[in-house]
């Protein structure tokens, strides 16, 4: 007896669950090469303003922009059938002005991820008004590497109703190419042939090995957060205070670091808002930062010089990170 059909056996009678359907890869772990494709995660918020940039919205997804749009997490009502298996959230692209060439991405780590191999992508999608679509993929040798390869995949017809769009492409090999450092394969999972206007919506992305698109992969969204955080870790306020213990090197330098709760795919970047908002308690006294600096950071662990004045030297101390505001951590490809 095959391990798929001994695994259905084990579930008992009436399962649902059928032992072609484990076969088949319908409950393989991993196989969405995508993070984040029920777009639960948002550590950097719930909505995005782009206009001729490059931007990030929930995590491991971008918006490139030459127009002018905004990107929103959105809410599906429980109960609803439109998209099966009732999911949480999808996202919202709404477009004011498009430009050509604007899309939805995701960058997955390495190029060498399904070089040669056939890919299946499939996703739930709408729009306000129809308009159709042609996802490409993307092989970027990363710095340093051979020039990248675009493959385009075939177009599917967006309308005002949720469907269900499946898009098998066969990735081309890299034998013979340079990768350099950080290389990756990009997914534009939204990408129109025309000039659009309106909302977009589009949920349940997911890209896998084959020629065969399987069911969603469902992830706990424990799962899903520590697998953004190889890529984007950020400290939020608010009501949630964050505390880190460091000590008052000088009477305007107070030192202290802060470790990441999973490594990070490199050295990140980090940007710190509102400083005027956090505290530094020490000798019984509060003092209000006027600049955050990172002294050092690695994939694992940040050491910030946080300035302010008329701190005692010598003494321990820890910082309040009360702000509304984020502190981020970006190590996106």
């Amino acid at each position: 007896m095959s391990n798929a059909r001994n695994l259905a056996n084990l579930l008992g009678t009436g399962t649902q669950i059928t032992a072609a359907d484990i076969a088949d890869g319908a409950f393989q772990a991993n196989k969405n090469l995508i993070i984040n494709g029920a777009m639960q995660v948002a550590q950097r918020g719930v909505s995005f303003s782009s206009n001729n940039s490059i931007d990030y919205t929930v995590d491991r997804w971008a918006i490139f922009s030459n127009g002018v749009s905004t990107t929103t997490q959105e809410s599906f009502a429980a109960g609803q059938t439109d998209v099966p298996n009732e999911p949480v959230k999808y996202l919202k692209w709404n477009i004011s002005t498009y430009a050509s060439g604007d899309n939805l991405f995701q960058r997955v780590e390495d190029v060498r991820t399904g070089a040669g191999q056939a890919v299946t992508l499939s996703f739930y999608a709408k729009a306000d008004s129809s308009i159709t679509n042609r996802p490409r993929l993307i092989q970027n040798f990363g710095s340093g590497g051979s020039s990248e390869v675009v493959t385009a995949t075939s177009t599917n017809a967006l309308t005002t109703s949720w469907q269900k769009f499946t898009i098998t492409a066969t990735l081309p090999s890299i034998s013979g190419k340079t990768i350099g450092s950080s290389s990756y394969l990009e997914l534009e999972a939204l990408r129109f042939t025309d000039t659009f206007t309106g909302g977009v919506y589009i949920a349940n992305v997911q890209l896998e090995l084959g020629s065969t698109a399987t069911p969603f992969e469902q992830r706990s969204f424990g799962d899903e957060l520590a697998r953004c955080q190889r890529y984007c870790y950020v400290i939020t306020g608010g009501s949630d205070w964050h505390t880190y213990a460091g000590h008052v090197q000088t009477s305007t330098a107070f030192l202290w670091s802060a470790t990441f709760p999973v490594p990070m795919r490199a050295r990140a970047s980090a940007t710190f808002d509102n400083t005027n908002t956090q505290y530094i308690q020490g000798n019984n006294s509060n003092y209000g930062p006027t600049a955050f600096a990172v002294s050092a950071i690695s994939q694992e662990t940040m050491y910030v010089n946080t300035t302010s004045s008329g701190m005692s030297q010598g003494h321990g101390a820890a910082i309040l990170l009360n702000s509304a505001n984020k502190q981020i951590m970006d190590a996106e490809l």
